[in-house]
């Protein structure tokens, strides 16, 4: 399993300071170190209410006195291991022999960062998140809710104690894993009728919880709804066609195998089948961008899904091993390099301005992480900083690096991670809007212009590409970037 968890690192990457990894460790910063991100820090504390996973980590450096990049490392490292082994504790109880156990395990490490459909989640990050760990004990509550079935002794302290531990880390996908064991406990109780019917009650019920969310749920302003339609993968009917098919694939093969295959196999099929259409029903019927109100959009159902596709791959992978690895040793190989590299190309284009793996404390390759780093080493604590409103998804080459956990200073906020952050806190909505309209178009507008924009919400210091325009003085500069202070 180690081993496997070193391969699946080294497919997936590393790179601590993107797209959420960001968020989450400017959020332990701040715990550490309360002096930072004096201003807008709202963007930075407001998720640390619904988790113990930042504090937690900021307790572990405390007391283990070692640098916070090496912690986040080997608890990521360690969330890779905990996760593949969580697979092999669920493959054990549908298949009894060890190519097939090995086979599903290994077929998890080479997906590990498999996009979900649309839903903007990967199975995995390449950075540490709270799914890092919701993840395994997600898959350990299912394990458990199996071995509760077969009537098991102990089986009623696993999946509880598993869902508990998640609920602490990570509350929104500890609910989806909560689903997911009520599915497989609620088709297995009582006489043949029950568990025939159940299926259509668990719909029903869920349909009934989404409808009386939505019906009881005030009318949102005209300015949160602005944020809420930048979030396009809560809306199935917005996406692509390409996006729906990763709902359909996952369910047309687990009913295949809970048609076809032994008993425990399509206990653990049908669970996801269940589970995948009843996020699909509600989502379709209540996630709506037109609609008054969008809180079941806000709660993303369809991130479900993530338990579909690890219950599908974990299933798949049994079958390949029984079915065609079998002892072949170079099938295995096959398998491992071809899927490895697959994958270690799509990651590598996801961020191909940055290292593969970005190891703890090294120096960047990326020149907008240069930048961000020099500005926590020569900049003041208390300077706020203002930067194009689109920068981490300005389609160029700063492969979604965010600028507050690298370099340890305030900023406005960006339309993408803080907009995220905004679309699910709905108190933020003002300082977001306000933030957008003073930076977009940041790059093409003239010095006394971004002066108007940006002087009377107290900014200090701007980021620019190196191509802008302007007559600050910018201490440094590199061929992609440049920082400026503003007069």
């Amino acid at each position: 399993m180690s081993l496997l968890s070193l391969f699946a690192t080294a497919v997936a990457g590393y790179h601590p300071y993107a797209e959420d990894g960001g968020i989450y460790v400017a959020g332990i910063e701040k715990l550490l170190d309360p002096t930072l991100f004096r201003r807008y820090s709202e963007f930075v504390t407001e998720h640390l209410r619904f988790s113990i996973f930042a504090p937690a980590i900021a307790l572990l450096v405390r007391a283990s006195h070692c640098p916070l990049p090496w912690v986040l490392f080997g608890l990521y490292v360690a969330g890779i291991w905990a996760t593949l082994y969580a697979g092999w504790m669920l493959a054990a109880r549908v298949t009894a022999t060890r190519t097939g156990q090995y086979a599903a395990v290994t077929l998890l490490a080479c997906w590990l960062t498999l996009p979900i459909a649309g839903t903007s989640l990967m199975l995995m990050d390449p950075y540490l998140t709270a799914r890092s760990f919701s993840t395994p004990l997600g898959l350990m509550a299912l394990a458990g809710a199996l071995d509760a079935r077969a009537g098991r002794k102990r089986a009623w302290v696993l999946w509880p104690l598993a869902l508990t531990l998640s609920a602490l880390v990570h509350p929104l996908m500890a609910a989806y894993s909560l689903g997911a064991v009520l599915v497989m406990l609620g088709t297995g109780a009582g006489s043949a009728e029950v568990r025939r019917w159940s299926p259509w009650l668990l719909l029903g019920g869920a349909l009934l919880a989404g409808g009386m969310l939505q019906w009881f749920s005030p009318a949102e302003s005209a300015e949160y709804v602005q944020i809420a339609l930048t979030r396009s993968y809560w809306f199935p009917t917005l996406w692509h066609w390409y996006e729906l098919m990763g709902l359909a694939a996952p369910l047309f093969l687990l009913w295949r195998f809970s048609r076809t295959a032994a008993d425990k196999t399509a206990v653990l099929a049908r669970t996801g089948l269940i589970l995948g259409g009843i996020a699909l029903a509600v989502a379709l019927l209540f996630a709506h961008p037109g609609f008054a109100t969008h809180f079941v959009a806000r709660l993303q159902p369809l991130r479900a899904f993530q338990i579909v596709y690890e219950i599908m791959i974990l299933l798949l992978g049994a079958w390949l091993g029984e079915r065609w690895l079998r002892g072949h040793a170079a099938r295995w190989g096959a398998l491992l390099v071809v899927l490895g590299a697959v994958m270690f190309l799509v990651q590598h284009e996801t961020y191909p301005h940055s290292a593969h793996l970005e190891w703890p404390e090294s120096q960047p390759a990326n020149a907008w992480e240069q930048a961000f780093v020099w500005v926590r080493e020569h900049t003041p604590k208390d300077a706020l900083f203002a930067l194009d409103a689109d920068y981490v998804t300005n389609g160029h080459d700063e492969d979604a690096q965010c600028f507050r956990a690298i370099s340890q200073r305030s900023s406005l906020p960006d339309r993408s991670k803080d907009g995220g952050e905004a679309s699910i806190t709905p108190s933020l909505t003002g300082a977001w809007i306000a933030g957008q309209q003073a930076q977009t178009g940041l790059e093409t507008e003239t010095d006394a212009e971004r002066v108007k924009r940006l002087g009377p919400l107290g900014v200090t210091w701007v980021i620019l590409e190196a191509g802008s325009r302007t007559g600050w003085t910018c201490p440094y500069r590199n061929a992609t970037v440049k920082v400026c202070r503003l007069p």
